[in-house]
């Protein structure tokens, strides 16, 4: 004991004699496969520190001197690495370590790797702690610059000026998908990733690599873990409940992981300006399961079925508007109501051979299969309202005066139903210090699609005829004698079969200049597919995009590393890419195209004694055989032609660090600029042209109480083009939605964690145990996601009425895991 205790009093006073010359050592300690080791020991000489449940550690070292960690754990073989950091840097160094039973032959350091791809690191932790309307990885990524929305219950983001529909998701290797149908985001319910499934995430804004697939914008590369232990969680809220289970068979073969999640919006639903009955329910249940065959070869499963029922009887609405000095009021009544399904149904199938240390491959069959219906009739009687703004009245903020326009009628009875199969095989050979890898993919898509859908509106007795028609009628001025038609109205049915080859080849390497490292990749990828369906002209297109990517990192005294990255980037047509506001479908549609070049720079550095980290990164896309196409909340609508040309540029900035001791909180700023030229018509906005972007991602707790926990996450969005109707002609109107501003804020209270163990006997059953408060929309602002558009035929004008999102709103969550 007194030696010990000499040992710890000598290297504290060495380092105190060292006048805060220290450096530090982050990272994670993984297995084999990948997943984080618990308790594991980081030790030099007799001091150190273990690893939490996320496999993370943290450790101060004597800075300018040789120093030898020593990794280890009573499962594994131990492992030892002579480390040599300069003054207040953070070298960041994740260990693999192997079963006593095998060798040690590698050591990964995965944060390096990323870095010079150009990716970010997302903690799932973080994830999971976040106060957020849509709790998931994706309200995370709109946090980071180049991230861009303005829609709290959506799940859908835009990436540096491109559409939702730009970005890959990939979950284990597997493309995801979603439904077809849903216009709102009231109706998306969960995220197809479940945050207490996943183990690592990655995000590419752009420039990545060729084993990715075909898109535009960006990448989630998102990997669930492998159970190395039994144990389950549980969360329940206001807005729903998730659990998980986890274990693994007693030669550890066979590893299972299922999760389940329930959601109920309506708190946020209520909350907004519409009187109506809300029953909006999502469930899903997703499992990974794995067995081990051999150390050679490994069969994983990951499954999925969720079911999304948005129900919606609308009532009465009051929407509040204009100025301080003439405001006024929407005041709408309803008849009937709305309901719509979506269910879908994922399973991937993916077997791993290794033969040997240096050549790997795998076999992937997936399959995908959604089936979708949007059924609603809703009548509304609609007027203007004069709002009391007399301060001293009692009918303050009430509609005094109402008077009518007009009506309006939505109907629809729209049904979709999509199978897409698809078989891949990747090889993966590594040769010295470079890495190929090879991939091949076939995919068959059949999509079946009926639309029945129309819109009826009159003002002040005249049925509205659309815009586009001419004569236009001119009630009650002139008088019209033609047939009354909708407003809208669209009727088609399409059976359309879609079949996909696809292939990629890349080569990486990482070596040395003088003292500098670099990283190398080139990859080449080629996509052909054809289209064929019911009385449609069979069509086939074939593109090729080469990308490429450059990383050094300097060996200055400051810790920086530059990189270069870009190609050539295509996005095939998916089916709502082929068919247009009418319902027709255009096989004739090419892949939209784009050039890419994105200049990055990482500083890391110290400040205040604790690690920060600067990323900056300079964008260019230039793009043409552009699809132009609309939004309506988070609806998409194409015009199936390639009648366009448009450009995107800007700069992102994100610095993160420990703002407080032992937490990472970051800031970030993002300035973009994207407009197209439609016909050659001259340049314009395009609909996702959010100019500036400030986020903020903020950790905190009372120190004296260090188990109360505060997290706060803020976003302004400058605002968009969408102010005007969506079959109006963009070129005449470019009015922008006004700014989106938000804020919302969590405060727990950690019974039970890493940092705490259980004190109390009732706590001893709980490995983490936490319960809180969060305030959703802070500051209680009024953001809103389209205008709706009223015309007022007495006096010939159209009124934008603001579509309002979710007010403040109080939830409670309790969390616990076993």
């Amino acid at each position: 004991m007194k030696a010990k205790f000499l040992t710890i009093f000598l290297f504290s006073f060495s380092v105190q004699i060292l006048s805060g010359q220290t450096a530090t050592i982050k990272g994670k300690v993984l297995d084999s496969i990948n997943n984080p080791i618990e308790n594991a020991t980081i030790s030099i000489g007799g001091l150190g520190t273990v690893t939490d449940q996320d496999g993370s550690y943290e450790i101060l070292i004597p800075a300018g001197r040789s120093v030898t960690i020593r990794y280890g754990h009573v499962s594994y073989n131990s492992f030892s690495k002579t480390f040599r950091v300069q003054k207040g840097k953070t070298l960041y160094f994740s260990p693999r370590l192997y079963n006593k039973t095998e060798s040690i032959d590698e050591i990964i350091i995965i944060d390096e790797r990323a870095n010079s791809q150009g990716l970010i690191g997302i903690e799932s932790r973080t994830v999971k702690q976040l106060p957020s309307a849509n709790q998931g990885i994706e309200s995370v990524l709109k946090l980071l610059p180049g991230v861009n929305f303005n829609n709290e219950l959506s799940t859908q983001y835009n990436v540096r000026g491109g559409s939702f529909e730009e970005n890959l998701v990939y979950v284990n290797g597997i493309e995801i998908y979603r439904p077809f149908l849903i216009r709102s985001g009231r109706q998306e319910g969960l995220s197809f990733v479940n945050p207490e499934l996943t183990q690592n995430v990655d995000f590419s804004a752009g420039g990545f690599q060729a084993k990715y697939g075909d898109k535009l914008s960006s990448v989630l590369d998102i990997t669930y873990r492998k159970p190395s232990r039994f144990g389950a969680s549980f969360e329940a809220s206001f807005l729903g409940a998730s659990a998980s289970v986890e274990g693994l068979s007693k030669n550890e073969k066979f590893k299972a992981l299922v999760g389940a999640r329930y959601r109920n919006n309506s708190l946020f639903l209520n909350s907004n300006d519409v009187d109506a009955n809300f029953n909006p329910n999502f469930t899903d249940v997703q499992m990974y399961l794995s067995y081990d065959f051999s150390e050679k070869f490994s069969l994983d499963f990951l499954g999925s079925y969720s079911l999304n029922n948005f129900d919606f009887t609308p009532r009465s609405r009051q929407t509040n508007f204009g100025t301080l000095t003439n405001p006024l009021s929407y005041v709408v009544n309803y008849e009937g109501k709305e309901e719509d399904q979506y269910e879908t149904i994922f399973g991937a199938l993916k077997g791993n051979y290794k033969f040997s240390e240096d050549f790997s491959v795998s076999l992937t069959a997936s399959s995908y299969n959604t089936q979708e219906q949007e059924y609603y009739d809703i009548l509304s009687f609609y007027g203007l309202g004069e709002v009391d703004a007399n301060f001293g009245s009692d009918d303050f903020g009430n509609t005094s005066f109402v008077q009518t326009i007009g009506s309006q009628l939505d109907h629809a009875r729209n049904n979709l139903k999509a199978q897409i199969n698809s078989i891949k095989v990747t090889a993966n050979w590594r040769k010295a210090s470079n890495l190929f890898e090879f991939g091949a993919k076939y995919q068959h898509e059949n999509i079946k699609d009926r639309i029945n859908e129309f819109q009826v509106v009159d003002s002040s007795g005249f049925s509205l005829r659309p815009p586009f028609l001419t004569p236009g009628n001119d009630q009650p001025y002139t008088p019209f004698n033609g047939p009354i038609v909708p407003f809208v109205s669209v009727n088609a049915t399409n059976d359309v079969t879609i079949q996909r080859v696809s292939g990629f080849g890349q080569w990486s390497k990482k070596s040395n200049i003088n003292d500098h490292k670099v990283w190398y990749n080139l990859g080449l990828r080629a996509q052909h597919w054809q289209i064929s369906g019911d009385d449609l002209e069979s069509d086939s297109h074939t593109v090729i995009s080469p990308r490429g990517q450059f990383a050094i990192k300097p060996n200055w005294d400051k810790d920086m590393l530059f990189r270069v990255s870009g190609g050539l980037y295509y996005q095939p047509p998916f089916y709502r890419e082929l068919r247009d506001s009418l319902g027709v479908v255009h096989p004739e549609v090419k892949a939209q195209k784009s050039v890419h070049i994105v200049f990055g720079h990482d500083y890391s550095f110290a400040m205040w004694g604790r690690p920060f980290k600067l990323i900056s990164e300079i964008y260019y896309k230039h793009l043409t055989e552009v699809n132009p196409f609309t939004i309506d909340n988070v609806r998409i609508r194409y015009r199936a032609k390639n009648n366009a040309i448009a450009y995107a540029a800007g700069i992102d900035l994100r610095l993160n660090g420990e703002f407080v001791p032992g937490t990472e909180s970051w800031f970030s700023i993002g300035y973009l600029q994207t407009e197209e030229n439609i016909d050659d018509r001259g340049y314009i906005s395009r609909p996702t042209d959010q100019r500036l972007k400030l986020a903020l991602l903020f950790q905190d707790y009372v120190p004296s109480v260090p188990s109360l926990k505060m997290y706060l996450n803020l976003v302004y969005n400058t605002g968009v083009p969408g102010g005007s109707p969506s079959y109006a002609d963009p070129y005449l109107y470019q009015n922008r939605l006004k700014a989106y501003f938000r804020s919302d804020i969590g405060i727990s209270y950690v019974f039970v964690d890493f940092n705490n163990p259980a004190k109390a006997a009732w706590q001893k059953k709980f490995k983490q145990l936490s319960a809180g408060l969060e305030l959703f929309n802070m500051f209680d602002n009024q953001n809103s996601i389209t205008n709706t558009w009223v015309k007022d035929v007495s006096s010939n004008r159209y009124v934008a009425i603001p579509n309002y999102l979710s007010s403040r709103v109080l939830n409670l969550k309790l969390s616990m895991r076993f």
